[in-house]
């Protein structure tokens, strides 16, 4: 039976992460750096109906690139764990109409509903919000030296596109994702 660790233990090994992940951060791909520093998310989890569920506190996912590459196909890799765009147009989901909602590829966190999808004309799927906001980060909530418009999952650090401010009301917001970032759930 495992007991709550001291707060000197919690202090000391935050305090280790930190410095580990400083000194080797240079050396980490980007979307990875800081990823370290952190061992849990709170995210929201939804059914494949779209139902909220909750609230839930789950670990971080944190894999090399050789466990993604295994994973993941090649542009899906590219695109999620180095930040890499898919071509305009040429996407799964930049013309789909069906309603149902849009996980991360990577950890399948629900990232999007087709509720808050909009044709931007621009040849990749458009949201004007996340499914939660506790679900995805950005923008400008990266780490130092981030693209200031990159928007990626909070639980495994995938990048998902981009966002600006040239989207529909109520938000004002046009979420610009990569298809093969996304993956899609039918509501039944």
């Amino acid at each position: 039976m495992s007991t709550p660790l001291e707060p000197e233990s919690v202090a000391r090994r935050d305090f280790l992460k930190g410095a580990f992940a400083a000194a080797f951060a240079p050396v980490l791909p980007r979307v990875h750096r800081f990823a370290l520093l952190l061992d849990d998310v709170t995210i929201v989890q939804f059914s494949d109906t779209g139902a909220r569920l909750g609230a839930v506190r789950l670990s971080r996912i944190v894999k090399s690139d050789a466990e993604w590459r295994r994973r993941l196909s090649p542009l899906a890799f590219t695109v999620t764990r180095h930040a890499d765009t898919e071509r305009p147009f040429t996407g799964a989901y930049w013309n789909l109409h069906e309603h149902g909602l849009f996980r991360c590829v990577c950890c399948d966190t629900a990232v999007f509903s087709s509720t808050a999808k909009f044709d931007a004309g621009t040849g990749w799927p458009s949201f004007w919000q996340p499914i939660a906001p506790e679900n995805v980060v950005g923008p400008r909530a990266q780490t130092p030296g981030a693209d200031p418009t990159e928007v990626t999952c909070r639980r495994c650090s995938a990048h998902l596109g981009d966002i600006y401010d040239d989207g529909p009301k109520p938000t004002g917001l046009r979420y610009c994702i990569d298809s093969i970032a996304l993956r899609f759930v039918k509501f039944a």
